[in-house]
């Protein structure tokens, strides 16, 4: 970096959802940025005004699975923050689809650093690189060397965890002009929060079936969800410390959670949706996975015809059955991470969004 000029940071998938939210606590709370750049395959207009008096934010449209996009975007960068990712595991995006953007992007990212020399890289990982697996094997408030029987099926979770590999391994590389490069991998449990597309999704189908929600997965299964605001900031605090102490965050691998309430994904939206007035409809969980099982028998059956790809299938309710919940002290040691906002303002912020959702579709 330049004496005359702030930093600069390249967000890749900076139009998502996490990418907005983060690219709104840079500008609110990091200092000694000039510019923030925003790389996405589908850019959000509405970003384009989001320039202050000190930073600059610049929207690139480009693909993360094309280098010579990557490449570009990434010139005259200080450091990179890789959230670009293809979250699917209801099969409705093919494998070497989700490869070529979650693994071969991330390779592009790695190889754009080097080739530019950047020195700072923080990758956006997910929890399911550990799990839950398949088998149901439950992951209580455990770290990040907590022992656990990892076993993928989906692509998503083992492309999340090849990338994650090629990122740590990337740790210590030189880069162009001699340097090293410096990479860590943070983990967020379930995300939610405003513009959270599952929860609308969530919405949408207690509409569709006239208020009634259908529930089974075991009644003491905890999840650890964490508001997307928080994982922003913990985004920032990583960032800002691996440029500082980057011999103690490199190679590293942190878990991000907070402080909301621990409970299944389901009472977990419920608490969001339930102003709604749906009913929920408990059905024992032999059959939910009856369902499930069908579902997936309908999606190869039905493949050469359309892609039936419904939220539940045995993978989901393998993940919606299995209590998995973390703790985030590693990353409070590392670089004092804290949740921006507690449960009660995360809580707050998200039903302002659910607010706007149309309510003349309320159950009655």
């Amino acid at each position: 970096m330049s004496a005359e000029r702030g930093f600069i940071y390249l967000v890749t998938g900076g139009c998502g959802f996490l990418g907005q939210h983060l690219l709104q606590v840079l500008l609110e709370k990091e200092d000694g940025l000039s510019e923030v750049r925003l790389l996405d395959k589908n850019i959000d207009p509405a970003l384009q005004d989001s320039s202050t008096e000190r930073v600059k934010v610049v929207l690139m449209h480009g693909d993360v699975a094309d280098y010579p996009s990557v490449l570009e975007a990434s010139r005259g960068a200080d450091l990179v923050i890789h959230t670009a990712s293809l979250v699917d595991v209801w099969h409705r995006v093919p494998e070497q689809v989700i490869y070529s953007v979650n693994v071969q992007g991330t390779a592009n990212v790695i190889n754009a650093c080097v080739e530019n020399g950047i020195q700072y890289l923080v990758y956006t990982s997910s929890m399911e690189v550990v799990g839950p697996n398949v088998r149901g094997d439950p992951f209580i408030r455990g770290d990040e060397d907590t022992q656990y029987n990892v076993c993928h099926e989906m692509p998503y979770p083992k492309s999340k965890a090849d990338a994650e590999k090629l990122v740590l391994e990337a740790n210590g590389r030189k880069v162009s002009g001699g340097a090293c490069l410096y990479t860590c991998s943070l983990r967020p449990t379930g995300i939610y929060g405003e513009h959270h597309q599952l929860m609308r999704d969530f919405y949408e189908i207690g509409v569709r079936t006239a208020g009634w929600v259908i529930q089974g997965v075991p009644q003491d299964t905890e999840h650890g969800r964490v508001y997307v605001g928080n994982v922003a900031w913990m985004h920032l605090l990583a960032a800002r410390t691996l440029r500082e102490h980057p011999h103690r965050l490199g190679g590293e691998v942190y878990f991000c959670y907070d402080d909301s309430p621990y409970k299944s994904y389901e009472d977990f939206n419920m608490q969001f949706l339930s102003q709604f007035n749906f009913r929920q409809l408990r059905v024992p969980s032999w059959v939910l996975g009856g369902v499930a099982y069908l579902n997936d028998l309908l999606h190869w059956v039905l493949r050469p015809l359309f892609n039936y790809t419904p939220l539940l299938n045995r993978y989901t309710l393998a993940v919606a059955s299995t209590s998995f919940t973390v703790r985030s002290d590693k990353a409070e040691r590392h670089f004092k991470y804290r949740p921006l906002y507690d449960w009660e303002q995360a809580k707050a912020r998200t039903l302002s969004w659910v607010n706007t959702f149309p309510h003349s579709t309320k159950a009655s």
